[in-house]
């Protein structure tokens, strides 16, 4: 058979990294650079995030999950608003150059003209007769059409500088650019890292509550599979794992169960010709059988929300005794063998990424890039 179909999509790049966390870190003073916070970070804006955990660790982690006031709840809101009204009057004043917040309008990546705040940085990722009109100065990003002609530009602005004020020559080209080219009405999803605003913007109390936004709760849903195929892998196991093939099976099998679908099931009995996956038998031993639970949360996820979540269950699911290291005490209670896994997708479906945590220090982490 000869292969004459041209792929038309762009090549799926996964990175496979095997990390080692400090014993207890500080939820005050995470480091940025450590994988998996620099993962976290890398993705401001995710859609889903997924939590999976055997049973008896969501046990441990339930009550925590519940709380309402707690790291694994949070409010969004879907507003519409113009670009410029981001630079106007309180809004601007309370949450760019004093607050922290995230916004995220409407388009598809590569396609229409998307808008995006994060961390003070204003970023335009528009088509080339749009930057054309706009007058100013951006950089041309690959878009997987045609080599050495850019049809998409992105424009940043960081808008807590000193200089992005009113008056100011370059913070004037941007709001004329907003008033005479972008200027038209758009659906935004909104994030405020304030931890007060929650409650203040269900009362009307917020800068954005003039635009009447639409408040949307993040609140996990849970799943149990019960009697679920596992494969037998203990922390002195990963090493063997860098295996390509390895790798890619354990990271298919993780996204099997945030799809809770029943191939991995122990009662699973579909048609081979249906479908021909298998739990993978990983090193040597074969998969045994656990009832698991996915925890999961749809909306505007921040970094810090997952964040959070991510210490949070560590804390408190995946306990080691003081002292007990990694690979060692299998025989006190077999903590080498618990573990939890966590998965996030990015808005537009460019980019993913899922990680592995066990009791101890051990984390593996598979980055994916679709662009």
């Amino acid at each position: 058979m000869l292969d004459i179909h041209k792929p038309q999509g762009p090549n799926t790049k996964i990175y496979f990294s095997h990390t080692l966390l400090p014993t207890y870190i500080d939820p005050q003073n995470v480091s940025t650079k450590k994988k998996p916070f620099s993962t976290f970070n890398a993705q401001p804006f995710s859609h889903t995030l997924d939590l999976i955990l055997p049973e008896e660790i969501y046990e441990l982690v339930r009550v925590q999950l519940d709380r309402e006031d707690g790291a694994a709840r949070g409010v969004y809101a879907k507003v519409f608003m113009r670009l410029g009204e981001l630079l106007e009057g309180e809004f601007f004043t309370e949450y760019i150059k004093k607050g922290n917040i995230m916004m995220l309008s409407e388009g598809r990546p590569l396609v229409d003209n998307v808008f995006s705040l994060y961390d003070g940085i204003l970023k335009l990722k528009l088509d080339r007769p749009t930057y054309e009109r706009v007058g100013l100065q951006g950089k041309p990003i690959e878009d997987g059409g045609r080599k050495h002609q850019s049809n998409r530009w992105v424009v940043e602005y960081n808008l807590r500088l000193p200089s992005m004020v009113h008056g100011k020559k370059g913070f004037s080209r941007l709001q004329w650019a907003c008033k005479n080219v972008l200027n038209n009405s758009l659906t935004w999803l909104f994030y405020n890292f304030n931890p007060t605003s929650a409650e203040s913007l269900r009362t009307g109390q917020e800068p954005i509550s003039p635009h009447q936004p639409f408040i949307r709760n993040i609140d996990p849903v849970v799943t149990s599979l019960p009697s679920t195929l596992v494969p037998s892998i203990t922390v002195t196991d990963l090493p063997h794992l860098y295996d390509r093939e390895d790798t890619l099976d354990l990271y298919e099998y993780l996204q099997m169960l945030s799809l809770a679908s029943p191939r991995v099931s122990a009662h699973d009995s579909v048609d081979p010709h249906l479908s021909r996956y298998e739990v993978p038998t990983l090193v040597s031993a074969k998969p045994r059988t656990r009832n698991m639970v996915r925890v999961r949360w749809q909306g505007l996820i921040s970094p810090q929300f997952v964040r959070e979540v991510f210490l949070m269950v560590r804390k408190e699911g995946l306990k080691v005794d003081k002292g007990e290291q990694d690979g060692e005490g299998v025989s006190q209670g077999g903590a080498e063998e618990r573990w939890i896994a966590m998965s996030a997708g990015a808005f537009g479906g460019t980019n993913a990424w899922t990680t592995m945590q066990w009791a101890g220090t051990e984390t593996l982490v598979w980055e994916c890039d679709m662009a």
